[in-house]
């Protein structure tokens, strides 16, 4: 899942600010979602895939 939001992160062309201010969140919390050092919770882990446009489940398993 951490490696598919920075994937799908970079195929936006988006920096961590970017998407941070887009989804209400800091930067540091996308780092640490994208290094593994924290994870999103339910509420987040939906705005996220609603944000790219996949589902939960394509978001968890890395597969879009």
């Amino acid at each position: 899942m951490l490696t598919m939001l920075k994937k799908l992160r970079k195929q936006k062309k988006l920096t961590q600010r970017e998407l941070a201010d887009a989804l209400h969140i800091s930067q540091t919390s996308v780092s640490k979602y994208e290094r593994g050092e924290s994870e999103p919770d339910i509420a987040m882990l939906i705005e996220m895939s609603d944000y790219f446009g996949i589902t939960i489940d394509e978001f968890i398993r890395g597969e879009k």
